[in-house]
């Protein structure tokens, strides 16, 4: 892609813009008065538009720009069930999630889990939550952030990954949570703009220059097998998007894990001054989340019609921004592109310090670390894990379709975190013992099934692991009690109210999707 001087300063404007911003966050309080709750839970004090606005930002990296483009290029419309019934999710999060987790004041996920059952419960999963965002979540963005920039620009791939490292090290490592959460209030501003103009572009070039909304009725009339929601067992892509299980099957388990057990998802909400600025957060990204689809899944099916030159799916969007965006547009793009996955990187790099820090060393090697020993380890944990991710993600470029490589390397532990965390939730029988054995056999069993029936679509494989793991729990705590555990989360009368802004935000978006997938089934 040919860069011209008023892309160049567009781009380089961003850089700075975020980067100060950062750092003029992270001096608002001096290092001496600084305390981990201000460094890891933004002193809880965001307010409801900061939380939702950063919730986006820290989901929305190269992995949907990139790797659900690439989805959307190679399977269609249908690939958008990942962001529309997460917008569903996110609602039942606010509701029965958020009120419980607020009550316990908590730091981390993990955390909660020492709280309704033991250290070792705790502990297990914390290992599981590290390795987790630090072998894919941190991984795979890194990669796709290089691939972008390297099909963009032609910067190598190994230098594009480090320079990305470099700056959400600056913004993670320096500021905190506080100075990511305001900084992903602008990024999520750049990101959805820029990839508006992106998808405007794209589509105009479908209609031959008539604009928008003729370059969707030319898909619509040309592709139509691209706008199934529903892909029935003959589509080829059906191992992907398991029919109906995306509105009533196992995607509900992946986004209950994701948006409801996920500690740099959560966290956000935690750090939230009070239950109400919390739960219209997550009302916020719900409606942010419906516009997502127009985003980083439109461009996928434009550059699919377009006949793009490519060799693997995942090259389509940085194709479409190499070739239909013109100067000053392609900086403002590829901000964007960059906005999305430094937010990702640095919400990611915050989340592996405050689990390895909160929850293995000070609760294992140092147990009465003072603020300032807890800020540093958190620092050294973030700029650690970078180095493993940035070393681990040049093996990922033989991966045709990275989006479908996370969900299905993800699914294998997913079952047990939901499992594990629902019936720690919502049943005051589940034992210490039962989530224990669920936690124990949640890789064995996916693994086997994956083996033993591999033409099952993974989605549907994951749900069979959650029934199998559900059983394991209710049957080891039934046997072994026959009374609430003691350390039960007693739901007092009241606890799932919601003020009526968020009842009636959440109709309209049950509303929204019961069209959708009405006139798109």
């Amino acid at each position: 892609m040919t860069f011209n001087y008023i892309d160049i300063a567009v781009f380089i404007l961003y850089g700075l813009l975020t980067i100060g911003f950062s750092l003029w966050m992270s001096r608002r309080k001096r290092a001496a008065e600084r305390s981990s709750q201000d460094y890891f839970l933004a002193s809880k004090s965001l307010p409801w538009w900061v939380i939702g606005a950063s919730l986006i930002a820290s989901n929305i990296s190269a992995q949907q720009f990139i790797g659900m483009s690439g989805s959307g290029y190679a399977i269609g419309l249908g690939i958008a069930s990942y962001e529309w019934m997460a917008a569903l999710t996110l609602i039942v999060v606010g509701k029965f999630f958020l009120p419980i987790y607020l009550s316990k004041g908590i730091y981390t996920m993990p955390q909660f889990l020492e709280i309704r059952f033991n250290n070792h419960v705790k502990t297990v999963v914390a290992i599981i939550f590290f390795l987790d965002n630090v072998f894919i979540a941190l991984t795979t963005v890194l990669y796709l952030g290089g691939l972008a920039l390297e099909t963009i620009t032609g910067i190598p791939l190994i230098y594009a990954i480090i320079g990305l490292a470099i700056m959400a090290a600056l913004i993670s490592i320096v500021g905190g949570l506080k100075s990511i959460a305001y900084v992903e209030l602008l990024q999520v501003a750049v990101l959805i703009g820029g990839g508006l103009l992106t998808t405007y572009f794209a589509l105009n070039a479908v209609s031959d220059g008539n604009g928008f909304f003729a370059g969707l009725k030319v898909l619509y009339e040309n592709v139509p097998e691209k706008f199934d929601m529903i892909l029935s067992p003959a589509n080829p892509n059906y191992k992907y998007l398991p029919g109906i299980s995306v509105l009533i099957g196992a995607m509900w388990i992946a986004n209950l894990s994701y948006w409801g057990c996920n500690q740099y998802i959560i966290q956000r909400a935690l750090a939230a001054k009070d239950i109400k600025e919390a739960q219209n957060g997550v009302l916020f990204a719900g409606f942010l989340k419906l516009l997502l689809p127009l985003i980083v899944v439109l461009p996928g099916l434009a550059a699919f019609y377009l006949k793009a030159d490519i060799t693997k799916p995942d090259e389509a969007y940085p194709w479409l921004l190499k070739t239909y965006l013109f100067p000053g547009v392609k900086g403002i793009a590829i901000a964007a592109l960059i906005a999305a996955i430094i937010s990702a990187l640095a919400s990611i790099s915050n989340a592996v310090s405050t689990i390895f820090t909160m929850d293995l060393y000070k609760s294992l090697i140092n147990k009465k670390a003072s603020d300032k020993n807890l800020i540093l380890t958190g620092r050294i944990a973030t700029a650690v894990a970078l180095i493993i991710a940035i070393c681990l993600s040049p093996l990922l470029r033989n991966i045709d379709q990275v989006f479908q490589y996370i969900q299905e390397f993800g699914g294998l532990l997913t079952p047990g975190y939901t499992a594990i965390f629902l019936f720690g939730l919502f049943w005051n029988r589940t034992t210490t013992k039962s989530v224990l054995w669920a936690g124990i056999a949640t890789i064995p069993l996916s693994l086997t099934l994956k083996y033993m029936i591999p033409d099952v679509p993974f989605m549907d494989r994951m749900g069979i692991v959650f029934i199998l793991l559900s059983a394991i729990i209710i049957i080891s705590s039934v046997l072994e009690s026959r009374t609430a555990h003691p350390n039960a989360v007693v739901l007092t009368k009241g606890i799932f109210e919601t003020d009526r802004r968020f009842k009636i935000g959440a109709a309209i978006i049950i509303a929204f999707l019961a069209a959708i997938y009405t006139i798109f089934w």
